[in-house]
């Protein structure tokens, strides 16, 4: 049986406070979410939205995640049955890997892939098939090959992830139409973790592998507040999908947090209700962040792939003599004052995609410009 050990944003964060540097390893903002939303979430608590909420999450958010998805996507699922409140979107995909998989079944899965869905999968007791993302030189490719000889009779779900931490990959139409193709043919579920879904830059578009034919009878959809809103610490998410497969969800849920969250989740509900304009301007600050980070990594040597979306960049230190990422990040808070994590720590160790990622290190822009502006000056000291 694999073994889990601390994860590496933990070992990442304790480095950053061990030895006060600028912390880039982990995907959380430095700032709060709108005032409206905050304010919201006050006058729940002080009105006494303190006790257990329903099973299923208060009615005014999971109507809020209903309108949401029919204004976004045309999807318009029942809030009644069809949307489930979770804690995050990570105890979305652990209920559903949980609720979904017997010991042996299959998951096919995209690497590099966040960490916690190794753990899951081997918690649920099934076997992990992983399919590489591959670096080119404007960012990731899927290995469509390896994608198709992932599937098996043994398959019994596809774990997703677009945009997809840690890349920042938009999985584009034709991946995910092969995706979708695969999915149907082999009779598979999938679960598709959207939590960056408001954030995609450059003119790309998030579009939820549910919206496909013949896919959202068999997709668990799973989103959350903490990245959209900056909110990363209220852990509210949801998952919607066909009331089946949302019940098999909630079976398990139950016996996890069983509830959560009472306070923030009308909050929630008002903040996804917001103007078109407010995600627009999400979204367009923080690609000017990923510009400015992108800009100076370039300058302190490091390559740099283009994000299409997430707060994530993936560096190349290659250029400036280093060829292990995983040994840079260790050595990076003593030789510029700065934190990030290596790519391969998101692979299972000797895989294709461990080491097509040997080298690459990922940094995270959802900071201010103060410690952005700060950390690529540091950086600066490589080059000496």
């Amino acid at each position: 049986m694999r073994r889990f050990g601390p994860t590496v944003f933990a070992e990442m964060s304790a480095l950053a406070q061990r030895t006060g540097a600028v912390n880039l390893g982990q995907g959380f903002p430095d700032s709060d979410g709108p005032a409206s939303l905050l304010d919201d979430a006050v006058a729940a608590v002080r009105s006494g939205a303190n006790q257990y909420p329903p099973g299923l999450g208060v009615p005014e958010l999971r109507e809020a995640v209903s309108r949401h998805q029919d204004r976004w996507y045309g999807m318009r699922p029942d809030p009644g049955t069809e949307v489930l409140v979770t804690a995050g979107a990570s105890e979305a995909t652990a209920a559903a890997l949980l609720g979904l998989c017997e010991v042996g079944d299959e998951v096919v899965v995209l690497e590099p892939a966040y960490d916690a869905y190794p753990a899951l999968i081997a918690l649920a007791g099934a076997v992990q098939r992983s399919v590489p993302l591959l670096p080119t030189a404007d960012g990731f490719a899927l290995d469509r090959a390896a994608l198709a000889a992932a599937f098996s009779d043994r398959t019994r779900l596809v774990l997703l992830n677009t945009p997809h931490n840690p890349t920042g990959t938009v999985l584009s139409e034709d991946e995910l139409a092969l995706v979708a193709r695969l999915a149907v043919e082999h009779d598979a579920v999938v679960v598709t973790d959207e939590v960056y879904e408001h954030l995609v830059f450059d003119g790309h578009r998030h579009r939820p592998v549910a919206t496909l034919p013949g896919m959202a009878e068999r997709t668990l959809t799973v989103s959350s507040a903490g990245k959209t809103f900056s909110v990363t610490g209220w852990k509210v998410g949801w998952v919607t999908g066909p009331a089946p497969l949302v019940a098999a969800v909630r079976a398990v849920k139950q016996f996890l947090t069983y509830v959560n969250g009472a306070p923030f989740q009308p909050a929630v509900a008002r903040a996804l209700d917001l103007p078109d304009a407010f995600f627009a301007d999400q979204a367009a600050d923080l690609q000017r962040r990923r510009d400015l980070l992108s800009e100076g990594l370039r300058s302190a040597g490091f390559g740099v792939r283009t994000p299409a979306g997430t707060y994530f960049v993936i560096a190349d230190p290659t250029p400036l003599g280093f060829e292990d990422g995983t040994d840079l990040c260790r050595r990076l808070p003593e030789l510029a004052g700065v934190v990030g994590v290596p790519v391969s720590a998101f692979c299972e160790p000797g895989g294709p995609a461990a080491e097509a990622t040997a080298a690459l290190v990922r940094f995270t822009f959802c900071k201010s410009d103060t410690v952005l502006l700060q950390a690529c000056d540091r950086l600066q000291g490589l080059r000496r």
